[in-house]
């Protein structure tokens, strides 16, 4: 089993930054995909960004590229998502997730991907105009 802790989220202006952090805990080692996914009240939870930790390959869904990214510490089984530029269109409640898939399965298309398999409880970020 693997537990999963968010941290960094927070209220900011638009253009400022933050960075997320995602504390994965117990049978981390088993997998090999983490990512980060956003919900909005009403909509469906959309999928951010992922990273294939055993290989460290990336993916992020259309709106976020050039300004976020995410990144993995393996000594400290931490993913990061560093999300810069903000605009009002990223608040949203953010949500760790972590799988073990193939390396193409890692990845979002659109704004999906269906590697999770364990999930964060969430952080809250609002980005104010």
């Amino acid at each position: 089993r693997v537990e999963l802790t968010e941290s960094g989220g927070g209220s900011v202006q638009a253009g400022e930054s933050l960075r997320l952090s995602c504390k994965a805990i117990g049978e981390a080692w088993s997998q090999n995909c983490m990512g980060w996914f956003r919900q909005v009240p009403g909509k469906e939870r959309e999928a951010i960004a992922t990273i294939f930790t055993g290989g460290s390959g990336t993916s992020y869904t259309d709106s976020v590229k050039g300004r976020f990214t995410i990144s993995f510490s393996a000594a400290k089984q931490t993913s990061y998502l560093q999300m810069n530029n903000l605009k009002p269109e990223d608040s949203g409640t953010y949500f760790c997730a972590a799988g073990a898939v193939r390396p193409e399965v890692c990845r979002i298309t659109g704004s999906q991907s269906s590697y999770a398999n364990y999930w964060g409880r969430g952080t809250q970020v609002t980005v104010s105009s």
